[in-house]
């Protein structure tokens, strides 16, 4: 029996280590809310399906059989075929991995940005600070699709230039955030305390003020996915994006638009996975800034 207790001492500790981890408490706290417990589970669902495509897909995505085209959902295809007899259910699978890619990426790049760029601005004030944040606000001042249609028609539809021009979209939202945030943060007494120690101000930035200032950021970042998704799939819509034959949601919609009339179950499956895929993000990213926002966890 002291043997067995001896060899579960480890264990206890790494459990005990685990359960106290920030990370780990902030998962609880989303899956106690409900709204956010559906959006995580979607989710899970979707990224799983992106991970393991090749394994999970029953048919090869973009080989044509032109016999089969606008079969109806049935024991071949069973979320039914397009027009070139495409297997409707391996493009929904291949395609949660090129959007969710896309999404991922692209809003890293923004994250990124925007947190360099904001944290500068905030941080170091004066010339550095205007010029900057006109350079963002002139960014801003375009609608987000005007100007991701702008940039796709100057760099073209290539996939890594869709991941840049969605990360050039969405910087600007987040260095405000992130620039606002520094901005209140950087006259506490703890950042006062630390220059005056010695620190110096990289130090300063990235072991103070940065940790207590990405909380919104990281909400910011989670409603952004969401909304990189689907300008990604406007894009694609419209026929500037991810070029075929890769299966992407808004090609798939594009696809079935031109043939509504004949096989309108090609809208459902990519205009829901989109809507759902869209809504699981917003609705984790609300849960996230009342779960990291404690005046918000308070009122709850």
């Amino acid at each position: 029996m002291a043997t067995v207790t001896t060899a579960a001492r480890p264990i206890r500790r790494w459990w005990s280590a685990v359960w106290r981890n920030p990370w780990f408490s902030l998962f609880g706290a989303l899956w106690k809310l409900r709204l956010a417990r559906f959006g995580l589970v979607v989710l899970t669902v979707f990224i799983i399906a992106a991970v393991f495509a090749p394994w999970l897909s029953p048919k090869d995505p973009i080989k044509t059989h032109p016999r089969d085209s606008l079969k109806r959902p049935g024991a071949t295809y069973w979320l039914g075929a397009d027009r070139l007899g495409r297997d409707q259910l391996s493009r929904i699978i291949w395609g949660a991995r090129v959007s969710l890619s896309i999404g991922v990426a692209g809003v890293g790049i923004a994250t990124i940005a925007g947190i360099s760029i904001g944290t500068t601005a905030g941080w170091v004030g004066r010339w550095p600070d205007e010029i900057l944040m006109r350079v963002m606000d002139t960014l801003a001042s375009f609608p987000s699709i005007v100007l991701a249609l702008t940039l796709v028609a100057i760099t073209g539809g290539a996939v890594l230039n869709i991941i840049i021009v969605i990360g050039l979209v969405y910087t600007p939202a987040i260095a405000r955030v992130i620039r606002a945030q520094v901005l209140s943060e950087k006259q506490r007494d703890y950042i006062a305390s630390a220059i005056a120690t010695g620190a110096s101000p990289r130090r300063v930035i990235l072991f103070h003020l940065l940790p207590n200032t990405i909380a919104p950021v990281i909400v910011q970042a989670s409603i952004g996915f969401g909304a990189a998704i689907l300008l990604e799939a406007s894009l694609s819509f419209l026929g500037v994006g991810v070029k075929a034959p890769t299966p992407t949601w808004g090609g798939m919609l594009r696809n079935a638009f031109e043939v509504v009339e004949q096989a309108p179950f090609l809208t459902y499956v990519p205009g829901l996975a989109i809507f759902f895929v869209v809504l699981s993000f917003n609705f984790v990213g609300d849960a996230l800034r009342d779960a990291l926002d404690p005046r918000l966890r308070r009122g709850r």
